[in-house]
Order: structure tokens, then C-alpha cells, then sequence
């Protein structure tokens, strides 16, 4: 009689012991319901006891991806703004084309968007976007985990920010407990103090924690300085915000100050380093953010400013960013970029049943190739997996306890119809007209 639900067979395994990553080859991973409850070498599991079997051989088995701060919808809108300065990139391109958005456009574009993830190997996500009841309903259908957020502006008034506050109620522990929400007021420099203080009094409330932009680039810390005085950590500490558990997005103008002080907090930091390069932005400092104490961990931000949902890119590109900018090669070696990517994933959505393969965390796991030209030899897996591998080498993906891809077909999705959906939408939604625009960034000119 079958004692567990799945048997995932002679794959290698990412695991960590005494601190380290490895990779054990020929193991078995057996799963019962969304929890993983044995991990060991092939042949030492009875395969009869299990409902489902997944042959592995020849692949490798890692924890499922965490995308720390995304903005999934936002594929709706792919390429249509490239090669242009933040100001323009904000001001005449992403909120005069998010003015467009109906709620079933977010549902559709939410869908593609996780599609996108699973194929990329990402079965966690921490979602800053709106119509957030569409994005909770495709996560719910598609079977991934996700922390939602709906963003908001301080000139939406208290009033948008307690529909959020529903939001959160209607959603928390939803899909099983896939679902967590979270307030998402969009940054401290279109939220003043006032609404900020209120934001953070809800979301004590409502015992949850606070996802929001924050010193995005240097220019915006100097803008704060001018504006309110003080830099922008330091308002949001002014406002009660780090009263709750808080995830900034980006951080690159982080003062030396500003981390002696967030140290103190229970918040995290959320790196998108393709979004940083493309938009010149600046290099984050994140090895003094880790020095803090703060946990960090990898995003993709939306595909309009990094064009792909690809967290094993954004992993390589971390590494080469940091590099760069210490010119040192010995920065952020490969222990690091992995206890980043999936450690410091699972710390900064405070969720510490995910980020790691052994009995008794959630049954997230990714399955890929290592047979490709570009993977061999393996002299080192680890190296492989960072700085080699890509979205492409993902066979298959299973979170919490269910397989959402096989052989790299999609089981909770239909892709070819999301994506006709998206299509007959499009010629609407890519018209630009200024005048219509969500918001206005303020460094602007």
C-alpha cells in the first residue's frame, strides 16, 4: 500500500551540509503530500510505496527558484520600452502603458508571466503589481507558490489603501497556503510619511509585512535628502513602516548609515542586477547589506526593464555585477550567489520551509538537464549551475508536492491559449498617451 504520494528517482541533488552546497549524485527523493519526507541514495526507498513515479536519471534536482520582487504582468508589455533613461523609461513609457490595464488583462498577462517561471524553473515569487485579485486566481489555478502585494500610490488615498487592506484578508493562506499577501505602497518617493504611517498601521494590524521600492538609484536618495531631509530608509523607519516585517526592492543608493540602522529591523533586500544594467541605475551594496545581517535575495523585477523572468540569469549576472564593481574577482564566490539565490530567497519572504532540498521542507523542486554542450564537463556543478545553465536546461517542476511541468510540457497551464488571449489584447494595450499616466516620477527633469 503506497505510503507517499511521489518518487522522484536517480537524479543529483543540491543539498546543504555543514553550511555548504553540494551535489549528491543517484539520490531519491520521495514526497508525501507538499512535504519532502526522505532524500537518499537510489535503491533505499521501496518504489512501491509510491502513488507516482518521476524518473530523474541523469538530472540534476535543486530547490525551487524564489523570485524575490517581480512584477509579472508586466510581460504584457515586452520590449516596448528599450534603450531609454529611467526618467523617460517611468514618465513616457511604463505608467502612461499601465494606464491601459483592465483586471482580465492582469489575469491573462499574470498567467504568461508564471508560465514563463515555471519554464525558468521559479515556483516562488513575491508579486508588487495590481488587480492582484486576478494575479491571486492565477496562481491559485497554475499550482506555484506566491507573497502578493498590490501596489499602491500615496495620492490613491486611504480609501485605495483599505481596498488593498481586502485584498490581503480575502487572500491570506489561499490555494492551500500557496498564497501570502502583503501591503505594497509603490515607494518613498510617490507615498508621503502620512500615508506611509498609515500603511504600516494596517499591515500591524493585519499582522502582515510590507513589500515597497526603496532607494532605487542614488539620484532618488538625493531627491529625498532635498525633499524630506532624510534619506529614504530613514523615513520609512519615521513612518513605523520596519514595525513589521519589510522586503525593500533594490536598495543601490543604501547609505553606510542607512544599514547600521536597518540592521536593527527585520528587513530584507530584493536584487534585480539585469535591471540595474540596463537602465544604468548602479551596482547595489550588497555585500555590506549581507555584512548587516540583512537577507538578500534575487528577483527578476518586471521583463519590461530585465526582459526575461529568469532568476538563474539573474543569479550569474549578481555574481558578475559585484565583481565588476569591487574589481575583484574573488567577490561573491559561488557559496555565496547560492546561499543568496536560494537561502536569502527563502529569508526574505519569511518563508523558511522553502529554499532547500531535505525532509521536512516543502516539496519545491526543480529538475534539469546536464547534458547540454554548454554543461559538460561537470567539473564543477555548482560553477554549471550558475554561471552556465539556463532556463532552456529546466525538464521539469514540481511545488508543493504537485508536478506543474514534465518534460517540459506545462500541465496547469495552456500556454498556446493564454497566449492568444495576451495577442488580442495587445493593440490596445500598447498605446502610449502621456496624459493618462498612473504616476509621475518626480526626478524627472
Amino acid at each position: 500500500m503506497a505510503t507517499f504520494d511521489l518518487l522522484i528517482t536517480r537524479c543529483d541533488v543540491l543539498v546543504r551540509q555543514d553550511d555548504r552546497y553540494t551535489v549528491v549524485n543517484d539520490h531519491d527523493i520521495a514526497i508525501a503530500g507538499n512535504r519532502i519526507i526522505a532524500i537518499l541514495p537510489s535503491g533505499q526507498i521501496d518504489p512501491n510505496q509510491a502513488r507516482e513515479h518521476l524518473d530523474a536519471a541523469g538530472l540534476l534536482a535543486i530547490p525551487g527558484l524564489i523570485n524575490c520582487h517581480t512584477h509579472a504582468p508586466m510581460v504584457l508589455f515586452r520590449g516596448l520600452a528599450e534603450d531609454v533613461p529611467i526618467e523617460s523609461w517611468f514618465n513616457d513609457y511604463i505608467w502612461p502603458l499601465e494606464s491601459n490595464e483592465q483586471p482580465e488583462d492582469i489575469y491573462w498577462g499574470a498567467l504568461l508571466g508564471i508560465a514563463e517561471m515555471i519554464q525558468a524553473g521559479v515556483t516562488t515569487f513575491a508579486e508588487h503589481y495590481f488587480f492582484c485579485d486576478e494575479i491571486a486566481s492565477a496562481v491559485e489555478q497554475s499550482g506555484v507558490r506566491a507573497n502578493i502585494g498590490w501596489a499602491v500610490f500615496g495620492h490613491e488615498g486611504i480609501e485605495k489603501l483599505e481596498r488593498t487592506c481586502r485584498f490581503v484578508e480575502r487572500w491570506q493562506g489561499a490555494a492551500g497556503g500557496r498564497i501570502t499577501t502583503w501591503l505594497a505602497p509603490h515607494s518613498p518617493y510617490l507615498c508621503d510619511r502620512d500615508f506611509l504611517r498609515a500603511t504600516a498601521e494596517r499591515a500591524k494590524a493585519l499582522g502582515v509585512g510590507i513589500h515597497i521600492h526603496c532607494s532605487e538609484t542614488h539620484e532618488q536618495v538625493a531627491w529625498s535628502l532635498r525633499q524630506y531631509g532624510v534619506t529614504p530608509p530613514v523615513m520609512l523607519q519615521q513612518a513605523g513602516v520596519f514595525e513589521v516585517p519589510t522586503l525593500l526592492a533594490h536598495g543601490i543608493g543604501l547609505t553606510a548609515d542607512d544599514l547600521a540602522m536597518l540592521k536593527d529591523y527585520d528587513v530584507a533586500v530584493a536584487q534585480c542586477p539585469k535591471t540595474y544594467m540596463k537602465l544604468a541605475m548602479g551596482t547595489a551594496p550588497v555585500r555590506a547589506m549581507r555584512e548587516a545581517g540583512l537577507a538578500v535575495g534575487i528577483g527578476t523585477d518586471g521583463v519590461v526593464s530585465s526582459n526575461t523572468l529568469d532568476v538563474l540569469e539573474q543569479m550569474r549576472l549578481l555574481a558578475l555585477d559585484q565583481k565588476q564593481a569591487a574589481k575583484d574577482s574573488t567577490v561573491l564566490p559561488l557559496q555565496e550567489v547560492m546561499d543568496i539565490a536560494f537561502e536569502g530567497g527563502a529569508r526574505a519572504l519569511r518563508q523558511p520551509a522553502i529554499g532547500a532540498l531535505a525532509a521536512g521542507k516543502l516539496a519545491d523542486v526543480v529538475l534539469l538537464r546536464q547534458d547540454g554542450a554548454h554543461l559538460f564537463p561537470r567539473h564543477d556543478p555548482l560553477a554549471n549551475l550558475i554561471y552556465s545553465a539556463n532556463a532552456g536546461d529546466v525538464e521539469a517542476v514540481i511545488c508543493d508536492g504537485k508536478v506543474l511541468m514534465r518534460a517540459r510540457r506545462l500541465l496547469t497551464i495552456d500556454l498556446p491559449a493564454v497566449k492568444a488571449e495576451v495577442a488580442r489584447r495587445l493593440e490596445r494595450l500598447k498605446q502610449r498617451a502621456a496624459e493618462k499616466r498612473l504616476a509621475t516620477y518626480p526626478m524627472s527633469g
